[in-house]
């Protein structure tokens, strides 16, 4: 109740008002977490054990990031039921696939809005609105890696709970937030001393929630612009990327993130590829940055149907704030170099479909 109480108090009041308004929501529909990966699981989690009674039955897809995909996998070990659906081959789920998938005891449906290996963006809006006839099935949505990049409204897509990073947008590593829709209830994980409105109990890092609140005015200050600037490198590196001979381009042409390409080179491990382009000052990445150490084919682009050759050669490129068009011309010349290169050590074979 002291002075410096006070005005850390008011810091949270402004950062959490920031958050609400740049979402769309109300400031009581916020909760502070540390990042994306808790987010998830207190959404999940928090449904789950809450609504248990009602049925055991969960939703969601076969690209999901760990944070939700192992989750989901967790809860099928203590009795839950988890339907994972398939996706297209640009890694889109088919909303008619959502409504055959539910059930009379289906209490939660969870599906990314980007993905965040191949950056395909997934009919959220549409999965949602259809949603709104079942109010007795939530709807999550893992929104990290499309937040500030692809825009979405939460009232137009009838989410209940949306996760969200704050590195993502280059705010402060470990913080995050989950938007509750107002009124909804779920089983808190963490019990303490009832911060964060007893859903996420534990002091506030309040030094990293102001820091996604200065992170998210400027996300506000840069507009549009930066998603239009961000799709014309994106275009540009595509382009360059199909002319080099052996590459393969297997993020989707349309309805994808501006600022994720992946990419695959058959019989070039990925991890070699990745080495030789840091040499020359490019760094990429293997999979999902969570998950790259692991020696087998991306569960993403497997459920895609890309073979496991071009799966295990796959690297994902990210775009961001401080890249620049001489940079994206700078790095398709070195790729073309190492591809060249590296594929000289291979026998001459002939360069698989990439897909099944």
């Amino acid at each position: 109740m002291h002075q410096k109480g006070v005005e850390a108090e008011n810091v949270l009041k402004q950062a959490r008002k920031v958050a609400a308004q740049y979402l769309g929501c109300k400031e009581g529909e916020i909760i502070f977490t540390s990042g994306g990966t808790e987010s998830n699981n207190t959404a999940i989690k928090g449904i789950a054990f809450q609504y248990q009674n009602r049925g055991k039955h969960i939703v969601t897809t076969q690209v999901e990031h760990p944070a939700v995909y192992d989750v989901c996998k967790q809860l099928e070990g203590i009795g839950f039921a988890v339907t994972y659906l398939p996706v297209d081959r640009e890694g889109r789920v088919s909303v008619e696939d959502v409504k055959r998938a539910l059930r009379p005891d289906t209490i939660l449906v969870s599906v990314m809005h980007v993905n965040n290996e191949l950056g395909t963006i997934q009919p959220v809006e549409e999965i949602g609105q259809w949603l709104k006839q079942y109010p007795k099935v939530l709807f999550h949505v893992d929104a990290v890696q499309g937040i500030g990049k692809v825009p979405l409204s939460l009232h137009d897509s009838g989410i209940d709970l949306l996760s969200v990073s704050a590195h993502k947008f280059y705010g402060p590593r470990g913080v995050g937030i989950l938007y509750k829709r107002e009124g909804l209830i779920i089983h808190p994980l963490m019990m303490g001393g009832g911060q964060e409105a007893g859903v996420r109990s534990g002091t506030e890092n309040l030094p990293a929630i102001a820091g996604m609140a200065k992170a998210i005015r400027v996300l506000e200050e840069l507009g549009k612009d930066e998603a239009g600037r961000l799709q014309s490198l994106n275009q540009r590196l595509r382009e360059g990327i199909e002319r080099i001979a052996g590459c393969i381009v297997n993020t989707p042409q349309q309805g994808a993130a501006p600022h994720i390409m992946n990419l695959s080179v058959p019989g070039v491990k990925a991890e070699v590829l990745l080495h030789a382009l840091e040499e020359r000052g490019f760094l990429v990445s293997t999979k999902s940055a969570c998950s790259s150490k692991a020696n087998e084919p991306s569960r993403v682009l497997t459920a895609v149907g890309i073979e496991r050759d071009c799966a295990l050669s796959s690297l994902r490129i990210s775009l961001g704030r401080e890249n620049t068009r001489e940079e994206i011309e700078q790095f398709l010349t070195a790729l073309e170099a190492c591809v060249e290169t590296l594929r000289s050590f291979i026998k001459p074979q002939t360069v698989p479909d990439r897909r099944k």
